[in-house]
């Protein structure tokens, strides 16, 4: 903030303190919507157990109301330790392991969720966007495209842009929200 806007800022909080309505200022360093859904989708990411890649999702309707969150992971009453996360050879974890957009659409209870937005870290899968496009969602926000050159992540765009579903890729100022565990710190 320069020095004219904090000059013109404490004038104001001046007069309206005068007239007793407010005696301290709101934040001004709190995170946006996007930053807040696409903090929870990376955050999720933390509960998966593949060790190749890690990646969460978050499904907001228009009211910015948590639906539902997912993360890739094997799905419920299989054992993470009985399964393979091999990223290449015969047996690889591709077969098993669900991914965070379809285990937040799943995780939804059966709500609808047409309307939402989903928050994901990575651009999604032509089996995700099929499953997007099915429950209703109308935007995807996501973080990287890293696979976009994939033939199956281009079939993501054309079914996307098809389907009438946004895609928008996010690009934040701030790089990084620490989150601290230390009950000192609260």
């Amino acid at each position: 903030m320069n020095e004219c806007n904090a000059f013109s800022q404490a004038a104001m909080y001046l007069k309206i303190a005068k007239k007793g309505m407010v005696s301290m200022p709101k934040r001004q360093d709190y995170i946006t919507w996007d930053e807040y859904f696409m903090g929870i989708a990376l955050l999720s990411a933390h509960r998966s157990k593949d060790p190749g890649t890690q990646v969460g999702a978050c499904i907001v309707n228009a009211q910015n109301r948590i639906m539902s969150v997912g993360y890739n992971g094997l799905p419920t009453g299989c054992s993470d330790d009985e399964f393979p996360w091999e990223q290449t050879g015969e047996d690889t974890k591709y077969p098993y392991v669900c991914h965070a957009e379809l285990n937040a659409i799943l995780n939804s209870g059966g709500r609808s969720l047409e309307g939402c937005k989903i928050y994901v870290a990575l651009f999604p899968c032509s089996e995700c966007a099929k499953a997007i496009i099915q429950c209703g969602i109308k935007e995807v926000r996501y973080l990287s495209d890293k696979y976009a050159d994939n033939p199956i992540f281009r079939a993501s765009k054309r079914l996307f842009d098809a389907a009438g579903v946004a895609y928008i890729q996010l690009d934040f100022d701030r790089k990084e929200i620490t989150i601290n565990l230390d009950a000192s710190k609260v």
